[in-house]
This record gives C-alpha cells, sequence and structure tokens, in this order.
C-alpha cells in the first residue's frame, strides 16, 4: 500500500533544540540497534517507521554495524524510504549513523583512523541509497589513534557535504571535552553527543552533562530503557522473545538479579500512580534534564512505539516522586 504520512504529524511532538545550534529534535528520536536488520520481518520495521513519522518523530539513528548482520539496518532502512519517503520527505528528516566499531576485516575495519571513518561513511550512503546524512558519528573513541585525526574526519565529512553535522558518542567527559574544542577550532562545531545513560546507568552525571552544557552540545541518551529492563517485560522473569532470552542480544539473563527485579517492580509501582507504564516513566525521567535533547527509543511493534512516544503526555515529576525514585535507585544491586 502507498504511503501518505499524517497531515497531523507535528501537531503533538515536543521538539527541543539541540545544545546551540540552529537544529530542533524531537523528544523521542528512533534508533534503529536493534529489530531492523536482516534477521527481522521488513514489513514490520516499515510499519514502525511510517508509524514513528505520522508521529512526529523526525530523527532516524543507525550505523554501519546495525543488524543484525552489520550494515542490514542500513539496507533495509534505505529500501524504506526509496519506497514510502520520496519527494521532499527526506528534507523533514533528521538520519544519522555511527562508525567506530568493528565493521569489516583488516586494520581498516574498525575504530577511529580518517581512512575507516570516511570509508565507512561512503558505505552507509550507498547501503541507505543516499546523498548525505544529517549527522555523523565517532561511535567511540579510539585509543591508539590521535583523538585529531578521528575529529578531523568528522570535519571532511561535513565540508565534502557527506553529512551536514559531526557528533560523538561514547566518549567519557574529559575526551569529550577535548573532541568538542577540537571540532571547535576546526570549524565544525560538535552538534551532539550521544551516551548510554538511564535509571540504571548514571555515568553521565559524573561531568558530562556538564561539560555538553559549557559548550553548547546537544545530548541523545541510547539505551534509556536499559536495554527492557526499565519496561513490564521483566516483571515476572524472563518471557519467551524478549532481548534477555535471545542468543544475539545484549542483555544477558544474568543482568536480571532478584535484587534488580524488586527495583524494577518498585519503579512499576510508581508508574502506575502517575498512570504511565515503567517505560514511559523511565523516559520522562531522563527528559527532566534540560540538557537532554531527546531520547533514544527503539521499538519492536508500532504498539511499544506508541506506548514509549506516550510519555509525553505526561512529563511533569514530583519533588515526592523524584525523591521516591532517588531513594529505588540507590540501592544498587
Amino acid at each position: 500500500m502507498n504511503y501518505t504520512p499524517s497531515a497531523e504529524r507535528y501537531n503533538k511532538m515536543l521538539y527541543n533544540r539541540c545544545g546551540r545550534s540552529g537544529i530542533l529534535l524531537p523528544a523521542i528520536s528512533l534508533g534503529l540497534w536493534h529489530n531492523f536488520g536482516s534477521v527481522d520481518d521488513f514489513e514490520t520495521a516499515r510499519s514502525i517507521i511510517r508509524r514513528a513519522f505520522d508521529r512526529g518523530i523526525t530523527h532516524f539513528d543507525l550505523a554501519n554495524n546495525y543488524g543484525p548482520a552489520p550494515g542490514t539496518a542500513e539496507e533495509n532502512f534505505g529500501n524504506i524510504l526509496k519506497k514510502d519517503f520520496t519527494g521532499n520527505l527526506r528534507d523533514e528528516m533528521v538520519i544519522s549513523t555511527k562508525a567506530g566499531y568493528h565493521m569489516w576485516a583488516g586494520p581498516y575495519g574498525e575504530w577511529g583512523s580518517r581512512k575507516y571513518l570516511l570509508s565507512s561513511l561512503d558505505q552507509s550512503l550507498k547501503r541507505m541509497q543516499l546523498d548525505y546524512v544529517d549527522i555523523f558519528y565517532s561511535h567511540r573513541p579510539d585509543p591508539d589513534t590521535p583523538l585529531e585525526e578521528t575529529m578531523m574526519a568528522l570535519d571532511i565529512a561535513v565540508r565534502s557535504g557527506r553529512a551536514l553535522y559531526a557528533g560523538i558518542s561514547n566518549y567519557k567527559a574529559p575526551e569529550a571535552k577535548e573532541a568538542i574544542k577540537i571540532l571547535k577550532q576546526l570549524g565544525t562545531p560538535c552538534l551532539i553527543h550521544q551516551p548510554k545513560y538511564s535509571m540504571f546507568e548514571r555515568w553521565v552525571e559524573g561531568g558530562l552533562l556538564d561539560v555538553l552544557e559549557e559548550y553548547g552540545v546537544g545530548c541523545i541518551p541510547f539505551s534509556p530503557l536499559a536495554q527492557g529492563l526499565l519496561t513490564d517485560r521483566y516483571l515476572k522473569g524472563i518471557p519467551e522473545g524478549s532481548r534477555a532470552s535471545k542468543a544475539h542480544g545484549f542483555l544477558k539473563t544474568a543482568d536480571i538479579t532478584e535484587d534488580r527485579l524488586q527495583q524494577i517492580k518498585q519503579l512499576n509501582d510508581i508508574a502506575k500512580k502517575r498512570n504511565q507504564s515503567l517505560a514511559q516513566m523511565a523516559l520522562v525521567w531522563l527528559l527532566k534534564d534540560k540538557r537532554i535533547t531527546s531520547v533514544l527509543i527503539g521499538a519492536s511493534s508500532v504498539q511499544q512505539l506508541d506506548n514509549n512516544i506516550d510519555c509525553l503526555d505526561n512529563v511533569s515529576l514530583s519533588n515526592d516522586e523524584l525523591n521516591k525514585i532517588e531513594s529505588i535507585l540507590r540501592k544498587n544491586p
């Protein structure tokens, strides 16, 4: 069936300015880390992307190695764009990709060299059938490549027109600060940082968020639901078909301890009193901080996508709720 985007798509989504840039990003962005590769159902992926756009999600986040198999999320996304997002719809989208993790054999297939980053970007553009991406990230810092070389590669990606903005991901506060300074000197300011951040993963509060605020860089957390732990999926153990049950997933059964389950249940009780799902409350908890531009969700179904976006119906947390949540989170399992 032909796809016509909803005329109401921009009416309810909240858009936040990304640092001190001219770009607004939706409060909820869609990541294609899982559920969009060659092992997944193409039509389900297509319906999720259509629904996301209909509900005002303009930002779609990928990386060269997303799948599985690596590269297939970009291929599938490119095919969906070609089928459904014709004409000028590409100009209503912010599409990002990254390079840094292992992608192909040999010494030039991962990390942060100029050769790898620019070769990878060219491959990503070919897979997605695009002339450019909006954001190109260094996916992780490289301990063996000078930071200047990695940042110069991002600068070249922008100056050559293959990307509109540069970003970094998984950089700790000190190296993020240095990377941001280098990019500024090169004349290609860092637009955004993508760290792992959730109620259960809070390292960014130890200085990174302060650095991003100081230099006017946006922040888009990935894994905001802790790979599904901050949902109702694990309230009664590990269900079949969940990420923890899959051999190729990043969430392992060892992560789901009895203490962690108790935390999840207590947090779920607070969410219930707010008339929200646990996932919705976990997303709102991140968005409470004005330094957070957008939260990057995954989705395995349209229903799950809708549930997450519906968190925007109630984005305020009372001091009492925040204190109770903090008390639960302090009990580190």
